[in-house]
């Protein structure tokens, strides 16, 4: 018992180790309470303490107490915590000291907390977490709170109370399970986190386009909430590979995966190579096989594996992957072990994986695993809206490799987002064109300013590599090609030049994209911004009707 305890403290259930009783270690993080934890007197075992009644419940074992302590009340804290000891021998102790000046100034304690959960380390593989919320300010319970909704600290919450006749001397407590919903404060708290989830999917980039966005945030309540397989799909240079690591890095962010990000692009596996690539390989397995390899899979236990062209997987790594991801076990190549890996896993594709499957190059039953979360994004000509952040974006990332500067001036910033929205931008490669032309007009901008000059030279560079498939002109009969078997060879013959050329250039553009709107999106966009109420997908189907025409039959197969 304490020195400066002269009355006896009261008896308590002898403590239970974890070892003991079979459960993963408990460990509760709590604030002290001046007012309530106090005072230091012998009249303190007549009061109940919180603090000190947390460790005593004989249905609550705390294997470990992190005490945070406000640097002024430091002796009341050393106080308590030898109390702690002595009703709770087998609860190990630590004081953590906070500043906290003004324990009613909402800016400074929830600084203060979120320093400490941001400092503290979690293993919630091995530990259970309870958050004590019953001292402290009411300032300092509501930042308790919103800092375990939102996973910073991530626990249960643990409420104690005083004792009444069915409890004990130490009082009683219970665990509160969080309904947002009923919670308007918390609920716009959570809706903020959200925010700053999308913030990192997007990589911070203030994208316009209604339906990327609702992807993406469609996106943050799979990566947060779920652990099954995702499928990346989307034509080259979409940003597969980038989503991949953004969802990594959010899971990261919200202590939902520890372990690494793996990459494999599947498209450069071939023979024996594939099979130890993925699985690993145990020594003399094959020819060059001098040692043991682990395998990506096994390097993604507790992390996040992104295989990337998966379509260009060969049927017998698609068998064994299959049994990875549905049982997380696996045979290298030359073993007869077994081996396991925890790992969540995103693929990406630029095939139609259907088809595949039908053509006999892919398993139906992978598929049906991998399609669980499937999502497609949009080429960069199908979110033209989201070109001015896009280039923002570039330059950036262009200032941070070169460590230079460089900026538009007015008129050729004008004139790039023009050209790069206009129909005639096909941007085959998506946003690997848009880097590649920022980095180009970039390095050769005179004095960190790239103007007008550099901007034209540059679409005429992006034009030779698109080719005439952009913009079809009479000149070449590239016209008649895209109109054959669109209208018949006498409905192309009344046509005028003008009208075929015009035509040929919408049905391109429809058959490039998603959807009616975003056809007509991309069709009117210099004389929608003019319009007070733009009907794009009204314009575009009234135009394609004199031609006895719709767009969803320019999309089926030809």
């Amino acid at each position: 018992m304490p020195a400066s305890s002269p009355a006896p403290a009261p008896s308590a259930p002898a403590s239970t180790t974890a070892d003991a009783r079979g459960a993963r270690p408990r460990v509760l993080i709590g604030l002290l309470g001046p007012q309530l934890d106090g005072p230091v007197g012998p009249a303190r075992w007549s009061k109940w303490r919180p603090s000190v009644a947390a460790c005593a419940q004989p249905d609550l074992v705390i294997d470990r107490f992190e005490l945070l302590v406000q640097r002024p009340f430091e002796a009341l804290g050393q106080v308590v915590a030898d109390d702690i000891r002595g009703v709770s021998p087998g609860t190990e102790l630590r004081v953590h000291p906070v500043d906290m000046p003004d324990p009613w100034d909402f800016e400074g304690v929830y600084a203060a907390l979120a320093g400490f959960a941001a400092a503290y380390p979690f293993d919630l593989d091995r530990e259970d977490y309870l958050i004590h919320i019953t001292t402290g300010t009411h300032v300092a319970q509501i930042c308790l709170f919103l800092l375990t909704e939102t996973r910073q600290l991530p626990g249960l919450l643990l409420q104690t109370r005083p004792g009444s006749r069915r409890d004990s001397q130490h009082g009683g407590f219970s665990t509160i399970d969080l309904h947002l919903a009923r919670y308007d404060q918390i609920a716009r708290r959570s809706a903020e986190a959200r925010t700053e989830a999308t913030g990192i999917l997007k990589d911070g980039i203030d994208t316009r386009s209604p339906a990327f966005n609702a992807m993406i945030d469609e996106i943050e309540r799979v990566a947060t909430q779920s652990t099954a397989p995702v499928l990346l799909t989307g034509p080259t240079g979409a940003g597969k590979t980038r989503l991949a690591r953004l969802i990594y890095a959010l899971k990261r962010s919200r202590r939902l995966i520890k372990g690494e990000f793996v990459e494999l692009n599947c498209a450069t596996l071939r023979g024996d190579g594939a099979m130890s690539a993925l699985f690993g390989h145990v020594r003399g397995a094959f020819t060059g096989a001098a040692g043991d390899r682990p395998g990506l899979l096994r390097r993604g236990d507790g992390g996040l594996v992104f295989l990337d062209e998966i379509g260009e997987l060969g049927l017998d790594e698609q068998a064994m992957l299959l049994r990875a991801v549905e049982e997380r076990r696996f045979l290298p190549v030359g073993s007869d072990r077994e081996v396991s890996s925890d790992f969540q896993l995103v693929c990406g594709t630029n095939r139609d994986l259907l088809a595949e499957v039908q053509a006999g190059r892919f398993r139906e039953d992978l598929l049906a695993r991998l399609d669980t979360w499937t999502f497609r994004l949009p080429g960069l000509a199908e979110r033209r809206e989201d070109l001015p952040a896009n280039l923002d974006h570039e330059l950036e990332r262009f200032a941070r490799a070169s460590n230079r500067r460089v900026t538009f001036n007015a008129e050729a910033r004008a004139r790039f987002l023009a050209f790069g929205r206009g129909s005639t931008a096909t941007w085959t490669r998506n946003f690997r064109d848009l880097s590649a032309a920022v980095t180009r007009m970039a390095t050769l901008a005179p004095g960190g300013r790239i103007t007008e000059a550099e901007v034209a030279a540059e679409e005429a560079r992006l034009r030779r590599a698109w080719g005439e498939a952009a913009a079809p002109t009479g000149g070449g009969g590239g016209w008649r090609q895209t109109l054959d078997g669109v209208l018949s060879a006498e409905g192309i013959d009344e046509l005028d030049l003008v009208d075929a050329v015009q035509l040929a250039c919408v049905v391109e553009v429809c058959r490039r994209s998603p959807s009616l709107a975003a056809a007509g999106r991309e069709l009117y966009a210099a004389s929608r911004a003019r319009r007070s109420a733009p009907n794009d997908s009204d314009r575009l189907r009234k135009y394609l009707a004199r031609f006895g025409l719709d767009f969803d039959g320019l999309k089926a197969p030809r």
